[in-house]
């Protein structure tokens, strides 16, 4: 490359991009999905797999005592 050219590329770098047009709502929709999903989860787990996540909590806290 060329002086010439590093210096048209720092310059249009340096040069503030337009502002977007932004949406008032947000991505509200995408984090309500995962914030709604995470909390199913986590609520099937718990049904399914509850004794032996209890279980798992009680062997690893006498281990550490």
């Amino acid at each position: 490359m060329t002086a010439l050219h590093l210096l048209a590329l720092t310059l249009v770098g340096a040069l503030p991009l337009p502002a977007r047009p932004r949406d008032q709502r947000g991505d509200v929709p995408g984090w309500v999905l995962v914030t709604v999903m995470s909390a199913g989860i986590v609520g099937v787990l718990t049904i399914v797999a509850q004794d032996e996540l209890s279980s798992l909590l009680r062997r690893a806290l006498r281990q550490v005592q």
